[in-house]
């Protein structure tokens, strides 16, 4: 055999055993490709329900948080009736079906102004949000506005009910009975039920328990 052709084949063999040929190379590039697609999917959605839990965790510390402003204030509810903008005695604490006004007690006042601690506040939800109106002062001016705060997004509806004294529960504050009584001494109710339906969690009910003996 001739010394060249015994030299070529010596390098062809260096040349395999060196490297990979181009069908070795277009497989593996072909394997890493279909586990980098895998690897990918699994990476994304591992992103997703991560980005999932969290947004369930903010809006349940949402929901958490508003029900916990709702009872205390709710808690220190108080008996003051006040005069609305149009001068009409109003009761200190009324509402419908979907929405509540009362005045409570404990309003913070770290600046020490020369205020009352008594404030006026409104539950109601508009445009798919829950919130809350606060007043500056107890009896109104006509120019007086009240502050709306949103608590919650994505609520469909706000539903409440409240115990008279006779453990009733009635879909309005003051009941129908009391229609003849005079705002000033028209009692608060033993409790009050609020039901939320919330996107997309359905419907959350607390009840609330307020000061006093409803009669």
């Amino acid at each position: 055999m001739p010394a060249a052709t015994v030299r070529q084949r010596h390098a062809l063999r260096h040349a395999r055993a060196g490297g990979f040929t181009l069908l070795e190379l277009l497989i593996a590039i072909a394997v890493f490709a279909i586990m980098a697609a895998l690897a990918y999917g699994g990476l994304s959605s591992v992103l997703r329900a991560r980005e999932a839990t969290a947004a369930g965790a903010l809006r349940l510390r949402a929901v958490q948080q508003t029900m916990l402003l709702l009872g205390r204030d709710l808690d220190q509810a108080v008996p003051r009736s006040i005069r609305d903008q149009y001068g009409d005695v109003k009761p200190a604490l009324y509402g419908g079906a979907d929405w509540i006004e009362f005045t409570h007690d404990g309003w913070a006042n770290p600046t020490g102004a020369l205020r009352s601690e008594l404030q006026r506040v409104a539950y109601a939800v508009r445009d798919k949000k829950l919130v809350r109106d606060s007043w500056q002062v107890l009896d109104r001016a006509p120019d007086s506005t009240p502050y709306e705060a949103t608590l919650l997004n994505g609520v469909t509806s706000l539903t409440l009910r409240y115990l008279d004294a006779a453990d009733t529960w009635q879909e309005s504050w003051p009941t129908q009975q009391q229609q003849g009584i005079a705002p000033q001494q028209l009692p608060l109710p033993r409790a009050v039920e609020v039901t939320l339906k919330l996107k997309p969690w359905g419907s959350i009910t607390r009840l609330f328990r307020l000061p006093g003996d409803g009669k």
